[in-house]
Order: C-alpha cells, then structure tokens, then sequence
C-alpha cells in the first residue's frame, strides 16, 4: 500500500492525524504532512478510515504500489 496525499487541496481539518498518529501529520499551518507513504499492514484500518474522514478527499491509497 502507497499513500498519496495532495497537500495543496488540504483543508487542514486534521482527522487523518487523529485517525492514524503513526502515518500523517500536520505542518505548522494544518496542511497534512505524510509520515511513512508505506505504512505497514497495522495501520491499514487507521488509513482507510482517515481516507474516508478526509472532508476534501485529499488522501489516496494505490494497493497496487
């Protein structure tokens, strides 16, 4: 799993950070910052749900990469 992120488009409404701590971030404006693209099986659930809480759509997952 690849997560993709664009920050450009990120409201900084900061659900992906309270969702999965280990995986996303947020810079000293709010905008999402990525911690690990790659993270390992544990954190699956924690993504998927920051992807579906991610009130712009901002957050990807490519399974295949």
């Amino acid at each position: 799993m690849k997560i993709i992120v664009d920050r450009d488009a990120c409201c900084g409404a900061g659900q992906c950070v309270l969702l999965a701590p280990d995986v996303f971030d947020q810079d000293e404006e709010g905008i999402v910052k990525l911690l690990n693209e790659r993270p390992g099986p544990e954190h699956d659930f924690a993504v998927q749900e920051a992807v579906s809480m991610c009130p712009t759509g901002v957050i990807w997952v490519d399974q295949n990469a």
